[in-house]
């Protein structure tokens, strides 16, 4: 039941839940390639069969100046005492940092996160390690601080929670705690139950691929 358009610096966050139908489109006034980060965060166990919902935050919350040269957005949870409107449903932080060339930081982190760093623009040195757009720095626990400096100007998104603990299986747009899970979820978006239907989109709905013919196994973070 909702259609929102996202605009930059702004936060759409879509709760699956039990189970949803979307679509995403350009403004057909927009010219062909976009610039922006989709992320899936998985929902624990308890929170997995919960309503379906959508929130639109046009004005997300800023970190302005923190270091001497790094501005951020704060995208989902807390960064610097500064907390998104943005539901969750675990301890986890989103943040999108702003950095001028030769900015030099060391930005406090929750030791008892788990990190990673995506850069998106520019060239930016994430604890030692030079990042060019595109890569991600996976970065783990047992931290209180992460050193960044800008080579460039340029942004970078910091990705960060409480390690999750519980396993999963991840196929095409399902997720589940089994592969039988999964099969009951591609049988129920083929029927056309449970998932809903998006009006107006202007084209033909998705069909899921067949499944595999090898057992879908749920993993965890240890591999």
């Amino acid at each position: 039941g909702s259609l929102q358009t996202v605009r930059p610096r702004e936060l759409g966050l879509m709760t699956s839940g039990r189970a949803i139908s979307h679509s995403e489109e350009s403004p057909r006034e927009h010219a062909r390639l976009l610039h922006g980060a989709q992320l899936w965060v998985a929902l624990p166990d308890a929170h997995r069969h919960t309503e379906p919902a959508f929130e639109h935050h046009p004005d997300l919350p800023r970190v302005t100046d923190l270091g001497g040269g790094l501005d951020a957005t704060v995208i989902l949870g807390e960064l610097d005492g500064v907390r998104s409107p943005g539901t969750i449903h675990t301890p986890l932080v989103g943040a999108d940092l702003t950095l001028r060339e030769g900015t030099e930081v060391r930005l406090p982190v929750e030791p008892h996160f788990e990190y990673a760093v995506l850069t998106m623009s520019g060239l930016t040195e994430v604890d030692g390690v030079r990042l060019e757009p595109g890569s991600m720095l996976y970065l783990g626990t047992d931290r209180r601080e992460l050193p960044l400096r800008a080579v460039t100007d340029g942004s970078v998104l910091l990705l960060g929670g409480e390690p999750f603990e519980e396993e999963l299986v991840m196929w095409w747009n399902f997720i589940g705690r089994s592969g039988e899970e999964i099969a009951q979820a591609r049988n129920d978006w083929e029927k056309g139950t449970r998932f809903g239907e998006v009006h107006g989109y202007d084209g033909a709905r998705l069909h899921a691929p067949q499944l595999p013919v090898t057992p879908l196994k749920p993993r965890g973070r240890v591999r």
